[in-house]
Parts: C-alpha cells; sequence; structure tokens
C-alpha cells in the first residue's frame, strides 16, 4: 500500500561498527575518549526510527490511495449507470405522449394517476384497471417508469454514499502524506545537525549496496513472467527512491515491484503486505529469482535475484540497489 526502510544491520553497521572500533582504538592509544560516538550513534538510531515509521506511514498512504483510485472508479461507475437510467426514463416519459409527459413537466402527480404510483405492487394493475383513462399499454409502461424511477433512487443513494467515502480517503491520504513527509524533515534535520565527517559516514553508509552486477549464482526464474519481472526490476537499478512513487523515474519498495512485474504483464496491488498475498509461499531456502521477499511487519519489500541478493528500494538517498537478501529480519517470501 510500498515503504521506505533504512537498511539494518549488515552493510551499515559492520562499517560504521569498525569505524568506531578503529576510532577507539585510536583514541586509546592517544589517551583520549572519542566523546562523539555516543552521540552520532544516538542520532543515527532516531534517523533509522523516523525512517521506520516514514516506511509505515507511506504503507498507509499507498493503501488509503489505491483505496481512493478504487473508489473514484466505483462512482464514475455510478455516475453512468444513473445518466443511462436517467435516459431510459426520459424515453419512457416521451412514450408515454402528453399524460406522461404533463406530469413530468408539472412535477407532480396527476390525481388519477396517484394510485397507480403505490408502494405495493401487488394491487397496482387492480387499481390501475379502475381508470378509465389509463389503457392497459399505458398503464404497463407507467409502471416501467415507476421501477425505473426506484431504481435510479437506489442509485443515487449508493453514489451519494461512494462520494462520501471517497472524501474521506482522499482526506486519510492526505493525513498519511503529511505524517510521512514529517518523519522524513525530521529525520533530514538530525542528519543535518550531524558535523561534516559524520554525516559523511552516514552517507556512504546508505550507499552501501551495490549498483553493478553481483554473481547471481546462475538461478533460474521459476516462470516467464518472472524472467521478465527480474530483468524489469535490474533495469531500474539506481533510480531514485521516491516515496510514494512507482516508477519508471523514480520508486519506493513496493512501488518498484509494481512496476517491475507490470511490465511482464502481471498486475500487482500497490502495497507490499498486500504483494505479498498475491501469490504462493515459499521456504527463503526455496528462493528463486522473481520471489518477493517481505521484511519485519511486511511494510518493506525486494525482490530475490538469486545467490543470495535481492533488488529493492531502500529509503530516500537510497536508489535501487541490490543488497544481501538477509539485511533484515525476513518476513515471507512470495511466487507470483
Amino acid at each position: 500500500m510500498g515503504s521506505h526502510r533504512r537498511l539494518a544491520p549488515t552493510g551499515f553497521d559492520r562499517g560504521a561498527s569498525a569505524a568506531v572500533c578503529v576510532l577507539s582504538a585510536a583514541a586509546a592509544a592517544l589517551g583520549v575518549i572519542p566523546a562523539e560516538a555516543a552521540p552520532y550513534d544516538d542520532t543515527r538510531a532516531e534517523v533509522d526510527r523516523l525512517y521506520g515509521e516514514a516506511e509505515k506511514a507511506t504503507e498507509a498512504y499507498n493503501k488509503a490511495d489505491e483505496h481512493t483510485d478504487k473508489l473514484r472508479g466505483q462512482v464514475t461507475a455510478a455516475q453512468d449507470r444513473i445518466a443511462r437510467q436517467q435516459e431510459r426514463i426520459n424515453t419512457m416519459r416521451e412514450t408515454l405522449g402528453s399524460l406522461a409527459g404533463a406530469q413530468y413537466r408539472s412535477g407532480g402527480i396527476d390525481p388519477s394517476l396517484a394510485l397507480l404510483f403505490s408502494d405495493d405492487p401487488e394491487d397496482y394493475l387492480d387499481k390501475a384497471s379502475v381508470l378509465d383513462r389509463i389503457t392497459a399499454r399505458q398503464a404497463g409502461e407507467l409502471k416501467d417508469l415507476q421501477d425505473a424511477m426506484r431504481v435510479l433512487g437506489r442509485e443515487r443513494v449508493e453514489a451519494t454514499r461512494k462520494l462520501a467515502e471517497l472524501e474521506k480517503s482522499r482526506e486519510a491520504v492526505a493525513a498519511h502524506k503529511k505524517t510521512v513527509e514529517r518523519k522524513l524533515a525530521q529525520a533530514r534535520q538530525l542528519l543535518n545537525s550531524l558535523p561534516d565527517a559524520e554525516r559523511a559516514a552516514y552517507g556512504r553508509a546508505s550507499r552501501s549496496g551495490r549498483y553493478d552486477l553481483p554473481d547471481l549464482g546462475g538461478a533460474v526464474p521459476p516462470s516467464g513472467r518472472a524472467a521478465a519481472a527480474v530483468a524489469a526490476a535490474m533495469s531500474a537499478v539506481g533510480r531514485p527512491y521516491v516515496w510514494g512513487a512507482n516508477g519508471p523515474s523514480g520508486f519506493d519498495c513496493s512501488g518498484l515491484m509494481q512496476w517491475s512485474y507490470a511490465q511482464a504483464g502481471v498486475a500487482l496491488p500497490r502495497t507490499s503486505q498486500a504483494q505479498a498475498g498475491a501469490g504462493t509461499q515459499v521456504p527463503l531456502s526455496e528462493a528463486r529469482p522473481g520471489d518477493l521477499v517481505t521484511y519485519h511487519d511486511a511494510s518493506h519489500i525486494g525482490m530475490y535475484m538469486g545467490n543470495g541478493q535481492v533488488i529493492h528500494a531502500p529509503y530516500p538517498g537510497a536508489p535501487v540497489r541490490y543488497d544481501p537478501v538477509g539485511m533484515m529480519p525476513v518476513n515471507s517470501v512470495t511466487r507470483v
């Protein structure tokens, strides 16, 4: 429902920990304590936390946005049905001639016709038969008109309800967007508060994945569509992370999966949690290229490429890249 996840321990913490160890050893040799190490670690942890919260908000944003698109389609369909029904009613009124036309133009119902618009359809024809001015054909046409108007009324009620739901969904999208933007702004502010050297170290760590083709071990995708999706994902390596985006110029994590499989003619849901249920679950030990790998609570997702590597859109500032499949706790593996 498409999020960003600060890469956990694998590449980042090894590099950062090694740097801290080297600094500590040097400081010990000189009798100096690296006072900035702890604050840097605390800031880094807080930035990672904010990225994680922004990731969850992005997933909620994508889910609400997908729901809004669905509702918009339903409202459009309802409006089309109403227009067709109204056109049918207008035609029926014209067919009824002056009798129906007079009723329509006046906006009221002739007293002699009032009996015909009964809520009890069973006695409708009985009542109609006592009206000398109404022929059997006109009575049937008026009943058809009555039924059509009731259908139209129900359609209008349903369209009104859908419009109200659509407006609420739009508001939810806007709220989630504000949450994401606020979390990302807080993370950027924290990063900017770091000294230049530490900010540069964080930047290097955030780009610890690979953009060149790693050894994928010759693994074979389980299907032609998986092979096409793998090729599409590989073509996206290096493109920027853009939250809420599903390509082709930028991606969030689930957006990359959705776009890659779309190139293979497969329609995936928008959110990573929904994508996790879009196929068959397989053990990580049996993962093959094209399988979808979700992490933590399925708020982040990547595509398995073979030989322990995935392609994913990590988080802001880290473009689409290769990383080890075990970079974070794996939640599930899905074969589409």
